[in-house]
């Protein structure tokens, strides 16, 4: 038995009907050359024997009597519940796969379960099969996922027939017997002292130039910022890493804000053909993985960076969104981990409010998080993995939300939309493509 985080708990408290919090990814694998008839199924028999399965995969949710005091419960999956086999029409297209992986994105978590789901998908065309998996953010973050994910795959093409290996069982041993009162004593006088730091740090990060403070409370509000339902639309754009590299080493500027500001060209033409772009910028969160111990969950914080999307040159709006960036990301170093933690939960607060109460006026327009699977190719019981898209969460005021992972020379771009609210949701993965075209010969020519 552990407890929750104070930030994993709210997570999954704030959870409604229209906005489930979890987070995913669909993997698409292309089969060994040697794979016999059965090789998908007999996949996903063996990730059903869930060898594999760590903390807090094996556990569920309890509040306990008083809904009070939220706790990790250890119990035994059923593998026939977590672990399904799914087929498309075959030749499944691509297309056919985002429609499946939309479809099984929009249905939310059994909370009284273990918060996670695994589909293997069979019947994809080129000889390719493909995987989604989710869980709920209170059980994991986008850091974490990848971690477990990695567990599964190997750099070598003849690895593992089964997920899991000597590492799963050692994961599995998280749940540590320390006495739960001494933790909940140390984790409030770690909070108590950690708030008033906090708060100073808050006020600094109020003034000056390139404040994200500052930026957040001048948000507008966009189509993006409604309430959402339940249904789901996801996008993908696939961008060269070497290209990236080469603009962010000619222009003095990181991979990061690269991407930054082609989303933000990408959004501002996409508004634009709404008739919808606001006279003031856009902002977006930008969450920062923190270093974090094994017990630990859910290790983010983030900051809110002006997106220029009412600049029309794209290096003033890289220049721009350089300098918040750099800012913001030596605010959060300077951190404690107490701190930290404080900071992210007054960051979900303006979700946690529009979930449950009304929706508030946004402090930001849409999330954008940076990840990275790997740079070396990776298989699956010898099957190389082609491509990953990650998939995120929504919350009702903020119905866009936008992952990149890393992977090989690629980054992958993953949109996830509500469906009823933000029409052609593919055209912002199209316009980001066409807006580091624009940044390129913008960066080329200066």
């Amino acid at each position: 038995m552990k407890l929750l985080s104070p930030v994993d708990s709210m997570f999954v408290r704030m959870e409604t009907s229209r906005a489930p919090l979890h987070i995913g990814c669909g993997a698409i694998f292309e089969l060994p050359a040697e794979a016999g008839p059965t090789f998908v199924r007999d996949l996903h028999q063996a990730f059903a024997e869930l060898s594999w399965v760590p903390f807090p995969y094996d556990s569920v949710v309890d509040h306990g009597p008083a809904n009070a005091l939220s706790r990790w419960v250890k119990t035994k999956p059923d593998p026939s519940y977590h672990v399904r086999l799914s087929a498309l029409p075959s030749p499944g297209t691509e297309a056919q796969l985002g429609q499946l992986i939309e479809r099984l994105h929009s249905h939310p978590l059994d909370l009284t379960k273990p918060l996670w789901e695994a589909h293997v998908i069979e019947g994809l065309e080129g000889n390719r099969f493909a995987f989604y998996f989710k869980a709920h953010h209170g059980a994991t973050d986008g850091l974490g996922a990848m971690r477990t994910i990695k567990q599964w795959l190997s750099t070598d093409p003849g690895g593992n027939v089964a997920p899991g290996g000597p590492d799963a069982a050692d994961t599995s041993a998280i749940v540590r017997a320390e006495n739960q009162a001494v933790r909940l004593a140390k984790s409030i006088l770690t909070g108590l002292g950690a708030t008033g730091e906090m708060t100073g740090k808050i006020l600094e990060m109020a003034t000056g130039a390139n404040s994200a403070v500052l930026g957040a409370l001048r948000t507008p509000s966009t189509p993006f910022n409604k309430k959402v339902t339940r249904n789901r639309r996801i996008a993908k754009a696939e961008l060269d890493l070497p290209r990236l590299r080469e603009l962010a080493r000619l222009s003095g500027t990181t991979v990061n804000d690269i991407l930054l500001t082609s989303l933000s060209g990408s959004v501002r033409r996409y508004l634009g053909e709404l008739d919808a772009l606001p006279k003031r910028t856009l902002t977006a969160s930008v969450p920062v993985g923190i270093d974090r111990d094994e017990e630990t969950i859910n290790a983010a914080a983030g900051f809110v960076c002006p997106l220029g999307t009412d600049v029309a040159d794209p290096l003033e709006r890289l220049a721009g969104i350089s300098a918040v960036t750099a800012r913001g990301k030596k605010e959060l170093i300077a951190l404690s981990p107490g701190a930290l933690q404080q900071f992210t939960l007054a960051g979900l607060l303006p979700i946690a409010f529009s979930q449950k109460v009304v929706t508030a006026p946004p402090l930001f327009n849409f999330v954008v998080s940076n990840l990275v699977l790997s740079r070396e190719p990776l298989y699956l019981a010898g099957a190389r993995l082609v491509s990953m898209v990650p998939v995120s969460f929504l919350s009702d005021g903020y119905g866009l939300n936008v992952t990149l992972i890393g992977y090989g020379d690629k980054v992958t771009l993953g949109f996830v939309g509500c469906r009823d609210t933000i029409p052609h949701l593919q055209r912002l993965a199209i316009y980001t493509d066409d807006a580091l075209d624009e940044l390129e010969a913008a960066i080329r020519s200066d």
